[in-house]
């Protein structure tokens, strides 16, 4: 970790670069959930191949590039695209532009995601606000002699999603008359689908939906004092006793599908932010 600051004031100066506004949010973009993107104004496009030390991002429904401009008119950075572990990252190149959009100035981040529903009572197209995680990546992006610039060795983890943004976001839901549900994510490696016993396991340890990606973000947004609200789109669901086959080409259609109700939370909660900041 003690190699990040220097590269993380280097990616964060170039950014600023090309676009000079401090952001009040960050916001990541899961698997064909991009179309936040194009609702911002005044925005410039920077492909994270141009950006000094971030990764290419090479999943499906992943554009790999950063979004700059004004959602609901307060300044926002957008990653259209993460990094995943199961494309040979380590965890702290993945989790690296989280520590960029915190130097960059913001102070909340929304962290979205494409996931798999392990709750009986979900359904394909629903919603589902993070109220906490469970890691079984077998990995933390914290490992490592820690840089106090960076944040606390020991950072808690008591609630890791902000309380009053996971209310707010039901709350934009029951307005809006859309289904969200509150509860637990668990974090896998990937990159194949579990065996129905592997489901089996992680309802049994209290997961409601399952994915890839979200919680080494969550765990350095903490680590580097960010707000954080999450939110799933449940693109399949995992109930081992009725199971199909699940393509990615369903799984994107089902999340742009789900788009205009994720955007409806997460421009609340931008504009929250931004007066917030006055």
């Amino acid at each position: 970790m003690l190699d990040q600051f220097d590269k993380i004031t280097e990616a964060a100066a170039f950014i600023t670069s090309q676009w000079a506004p401090r952001p009040a949010v960050g916001i990541i973009l899961g698997s064909g959930l991009g179309g936040i993107g194009t609702a911002l104004a005044d925005k410039v496009t920077i492909p994270y191949d141009s950006i000094p030390h971030f990764a290419r991002s090479t999943a499906h429904g992943h554009a790999g590039q950063l979004v700059c401009g004004l959602l609901a008119g307060v300044p926002v950075v957008v990653m259209e695209g993460r990094q995943h572990a199961y494309e040979g990252y380590p965890l702290a190149q993945i989790t690296f532009p989280v520590r960029v959009v915190k130097r960059l100035g913001a102070g909340l981040l929304v962290v979205t995601n494409a996931c798999g529903g392990l709750n009986p009572q979900y359904r394909t197209g629903d919603l589902m606000v993070i109220d906490d995680h469970i890691n079984l990546m077998n990995d933390n992006p914290l490992v490592g002699i820690n840089d106090d610039r960076l944040g606390p060795r020991f950072p808690d983890m008591s609630a890791p999603y902000t309380p009053e943004l996971i209310d707010a976001a039901l709350a934009v839901a029951r307005r809006e008359d859309f289904v969200a549900h509150r509860g637990v994510y668990v974090a896998v490696t990937g990159p194949n689908l579990e065996t129905r016993a592997e489901y089996r396991f992680l309802r049994g340890i209290c997961a409601d939906v399952v994915g890839m990606s979200t919680v080494p973000e969550v765990i350095v947004a903490v680590h580097a004092g960010l707000r954080v609200l999450g939110i799933s789109v449940i693109t399949d669901m995992c109930l081992p006793d009725h199971l199909e086959v699940a393509t990615v080409e369903k799984i994107l259609a089902v999340a742009r599908g789900a788009e205009p109700k994720l955007r409806a939370i997460v421009t609340a909660a931008v504009r929250q932010a931004g007066e917030a900041r006055g």
